[in-house]
C-alpha cells in the first residue's frame, strides 16, 4: 500500500525544508547587501544590515577639542560643542581610544595636570585648566552616540558617475552590456541552426558530429585560450569586441547545439513532415514551426550564456584588455576592491550593481529554465 499511485512520499517535508533553506541562503545575503549599499560607511562599519532599520549605538571618529580660551574663577576655560549637528545625543564618551566608552554624559574626566572635562549628552563639553592651554594639544574626545536610520543615494552616484578614476564603474557596466549581449545573441543564433540540421536534417556524419558536440562540453576553456589569442592576432583581430564575442562564441557553442538539439529532436514528429508535404522548405520549418516551439530552449541557454558571459573575468583579461576604458565590470570591481578596501559602501553600491542585470534575466526568462533543460531526457 506504500507504493499506491497519487499518495506523497513520506519526507516530503525534508523537502520542502531543504528548498526553504536553500533559498533563504541565497535571498538572505542578497537583501544584506541591497540594504548596506544605501547606507553610509560609519553605519556599515558600526554595525550589521539586520540593525540598519532603527537606532544604533555608533562609535563616531575622535573629535579634538577647540574653542576659544578664557578665565573664571582664576581658571582657563574652554566651552563649546562637539558637533555642528546638535541633534546627535551621545551615549557613552572617553578620552583614550583604549577607552572610548569610560564615561556617561555628564561626568567629568581628569585629564591630569590640572585639567578636566566634562562632556554633556547633546555634545556641549567644558575644558577647565590650572594653566594656560595655548600653543598647547588639546585632548581628543571618543564618542559615542544613538544614531537613527540613514540611507542615501550617494553610494550609487558615486559609483555610476564619479568623476574619479578607481570610483565609478559607469564604464565599465556600459563594456559588460556590450560583451553580455551579443555574446549571447550570436551563439543562438550559430546553434539554432545546427541543432535544427543535427536533430531534422539526414546528411553523412551526422552521428559523429553529435558525439563530437558532446566531447567538446568537457574541454576546459582554459586550454583553448593563448592558441585562440594567437589565432586572433594572425588574423588580425588582435584585442577587442570582436575577439571577446568570437571566443565566448566559440565557449558557448557545444551547450547551446547539445540543449537545443535534445529539444528539438523531441518536438513531434508529424508537424515538420505535414509541412515538408505542403511544400514547406528546411528554412521555413525552421523559421516559422521550429524556432518558436523551441523558445524555452532557448531561453534556458540564454540564462546561463548571459550569466557566463556577464560575471567573467578570465576571458575579457585575455581578449579585450585591461585598461579603464575597456575593463568589465568584475575586473573594475577587483580592483575597486584593491584600492579602496575600507569603503565598504562604494564596494557594496558596486556589487549590487553587478548583480542587478543577471537577476533581472533570471527572473524573466526562470520560467523556461527547466523545460528548456529536462527537454529530451525523457520519452
Amino acid at each position: 500500500m506504500d507504493n499506491i499511485a497519487g499518495k506523497k512520499p513520506a519526507l516530503t517535508w525534508a523537502v520542502h525544508i531543504a528548498v526553504v533553506l536553500l533559498v533563504l541562503l541565497w535571498v538572505v545575503p542578497t537583501f544584506g547587501l541591497l540594504v548596506s549599499s544605501f547606507r553610509t560607511g560609519d553605519q556599515i562599519v558600526s554595525s550589521g544590515w539586520w540593525r540598519a532599520f532603527g537606532t544604533q549605538e555608533q562609535q563616531l571618529n575622535p573629535i579634538r577639542i577647540a574653542g576659544e580660551e578664557a578665565q573664571a574663577d582664576g581658571k582657563f576655560v574652554i566651552e563649546g560643542n562637539l558637533f555642528d549637528n546638535q541633534n546627535t545625543t551621545i551615549s557613552r564618551w572617553g578620552t583614550s581610544s583604549r577607552e572610548p566608552t569610560a564615561y556617561a554624559p555628564g561626568d567629568t574626566a581628569d585629564l591630569g595636570d590640572g585639567q578636566t572635562l566634562t562632556v554633556q549628552e547633546n555634545g556641549a563639553f567644558v575644558l577647565t585648566s590650572a594653566a594656560s592651554t595655548e600653543g598647547t594639544r588639546l585632548p581628543r574626545v571618543f564618542a559615542t552616540a544613538a544614531a537613527p536610520p540613514e540611507f542615501t543615494l550617494e553610494n550609487y552616484n558615486t559609483v555610476l558617475f564619479s568623476p574619479l578614476a578607481g570610483q565609478s564603474i559607469g564604464q565599465a557596466f556600459l563594456n559588460t552590456m556590450t560583451v553580455a549581449i551579443p555574446a549571447t545573441v550570436i551563439p543562438i543564433l550559430i546553434a539554432a541552426f545546427a541543432a535544427y540540421a543535427l536533430a531534422w536534417m539526414d546528411f553523412p556524419g551526422r552521428a559523429l558530429l553529435v558525439a563530437a558536440v558532446v566531447g567538446l562540453l568537457v574541454v576546459p576553456l582554459q586550454l583553448a585560450l593563448i592558441p585562440l589569442l594567437n589565432f586572433h592576432n594572425t588574423i588580425g583581430i588582435g584585442k577587442g569586441y570582436l575577439g571577446i564575442w568570437l571566443a565566448h562564441t566559440g565557449f558557448g557553442l557545444p551547450l547551446a547545439i547539445y540543449l537545443l538539439r535534445n529539444y528539438m529532436v523531441g518536438l513531434p514528429r508529424d508537424i515538420i513532415e505535414n509541412a515538408k508535404v505542403d511544400g514547406a522548405t528546411d528554412f521555413q520549418i525552421f523559421i516559422k514551426i521550429i524556432l518558436p516551439l523551441s523558445f524555452p530552449a532557448l531561453a534556458s541557454f540564454a540564462i546561463f550564456q548571459f550569466l557566463w558571459t556577464w560575471n567573467d573575468l578570465l576571458v575579457a583579461l585575455v581578449f579585450l584588455g585591461t585598461s579603464n576604458d575597456q575593463q568589465v565590470l568584475t575586473g573594475n570591481l577587483v580592483n575597486l576592491l584593491g584600492s579602496r578596501g575600507g569603503d565598504w559602501e562604494i564596494l557594496a553600491a558596486s556589487a549590487f550593481v553587478s548583480i542587478a542585470v543577471p537577476l533581472v534575466v533570471f527572473f524573466s526568462m526562470q520560467r523556461f529554465l527547466v523545460r528548456g533543460l529536462l527537454a529530451g531526457s525523457v520519452k
